[in-house]
């Protein structure tokens, strides 16, 4: 169920990682309201990903906390953070290229509950869980293709059933139209409004026209501080960012 938009559902408070001599992450305080539609957008090498290998415990942060739903999540190990509710969605594919859809979203049902190689289970529960899912996102004609065969918005649209089956209160999503057709990207939009109903989300993203189509909330990123946030129009008149994001910064690559 979604949380309350009265409350904070995920807080970063003084959050700083170092990479040798250079702050990735740099002091940094963000506050999510649950039932948040976010975007975090920001020029290469602004921190947007490390952000999310914080929040997730795939690093652990130099300095800081990161509080999830009332809960102090700072250096716990990822599976945990996972159980405890949020869910994500990497720019590395992570679909079984030889499963078919059906038996991907079987298998990331039967991971959460550690029960592996299950793909035909008779449970009806868990038949009618998968059919939701894929009418959720489109793919109940492709059910019985494999994953390398599905275009790269279905494949991505595949992936974010994987997360979304294991019922995440907070959903990252990491740059979740890198390479799609403009058709796919709109699809895209229609998808994450959709799951936004029900789940919190916030979305990593360099398209501003995708952003358009989502954005309720925009934060930008540079050098790991937060250099504005507001609305998508606040956003684009605001000077700072004009002068290094939306006029090309040449920060390194995250």
């Amino acid at each position: 169920m979604i949380e309350s938009p009265d409350r904070f559902i995920l807080k970063t408070k003084n959050l700083s990682k170092k990479f040798g001599g250079i702050n990735a992450i740099d002091d940094l305080s963000l506050n999510f309201r649950g039932g948040e539609l976010r975007c975090i957008i920001g020029p290469n090498g602004a921190g947007k990903s490390t952000l999310f290998n914080l929040i997730t415990g795939h690093i652990r942060p130099s300095s800081g906390q990161v509080i999830f739903n009332g809960i102090n999540i700072t250096n716990k190990d990822p599976d945990k953070i996972c159980r405890l509710g949020i869910g994500r969605k990497f720019q590395v594919p992570t679909a079984f290229p030889t499963l078919t859809v059906t038996e991907n979203l079987m298998l990331a049902l039967h991971g959460k509950r550690n029960v592996l190689g299950l793909f035909y289970h008779s449970d009806p529960a868990d038949v009618l869980e998968i059919e939701s899912m894929l009418l959720d996102i489109g793919l109940m004609t492709k059910r019985n293709l494999t994953a390398d065969s599905l275009s790269h918005g279905e494949r991505q649209w595949l992936e974010i059933g994987m997360v979304l089956i294991n019922k995440p209160i907070l959903m990252l999503l990491d740059e979740p139209t890198g390479g799609m057709s403009p058709e796919e990207t709109l699809g895209t939009a229609r998808l994450i409004r959709k799951i936004s109903e029900n789940v919190s989300i916030v979305v990593i993203e360099h398209d501003l026209k995708f952003i358009r189509e989502i954005g309720q909330h925009v934060t930008v990123l540079h050098r790991g501080k937060k250099l504005a946030e507001g609305s998508m129009d606040e956003i684009i008149k605001n000077d700072d960012v004009k002068k290094v994001y939306l006029g090309g910064d040449t920060d390194p690559a995250d």
